[in-house]
């Protein structure tokens, strides 16, 4: 088994996750928060999705699926094209509103595509690459790949942790 294999395994499994934490919900439960300062299952699934589709965009030197197909335009948030909640506000967590669960895993599962598309033409030193000087030591392809896998599946946790919240309000 290639590295990136593991690394399209743990990508499927995040997209398994997601799924499973906006289905079944309302429009109005994916804005639920529990506390004033929690995250609701619409904001965690835009973020996440959105740090994937930044990091992998960047990795690549392509544009990113949010702009690119549209999907900034299709979810119209006040916020600007470049934003991935990276330091949101409550009052911008609050600004995530989706009309429906498919629009979350619609752009999720276009960003996905995209990401095993990515993994599938990596030959076998391409994990090795520097892909940012900013840090000591530079952080390398396969780096900021298991950065991103561990960021989003501790969102898609989050996410699914308030989908069983919402459940047992009904």
């Amino acid at each position: 088994m290639r590295s990136a294999d593991i690394l399209v395994d743990a990508f499927d499994r995040i997209r398994e996750t997601v799924h499973e934490a906006v289905a079944g919900l309302t429009a109005e439960e994916l804005a639920v928060r529990i506390d004033p300062d929690a995250n609701s299952v619409a904001w965690l699934v835009w973020h996440l999705t959105r740090i994937q589709d930044d990091h992998l965009a960047d990795a690549a030197g392509t544009e990113q699926i949010w702009t690119a197909a549209g999907w900034a335009d299709r979810f119209d948030l006040p916020f600007p094209a470049t934003s991935t909640g990276y330091g949101h506000s409550r009052e911008q967590v609050a600004a995530v509103r989706v009309g429906s669960p498919k629009l979350l895993t619609g752009y999720h599962d276009a960003v996905h595509a995209n990401t095993v598309g990515y993994l599938a033409g990596l030959g076998s030193t391409a994990l090795n690459r520097v892909v940012d000087e900013g840090w000591d030591p530079p952080v390398t392809l396969g780096v900021r790949l298991v950065s991103v896998v561990s960021d989003d599946l501790q969102h898609a946790g989050q996410a699914a942790f308030v989908h069983g919240m919402v459940r047992r309000r009904r």
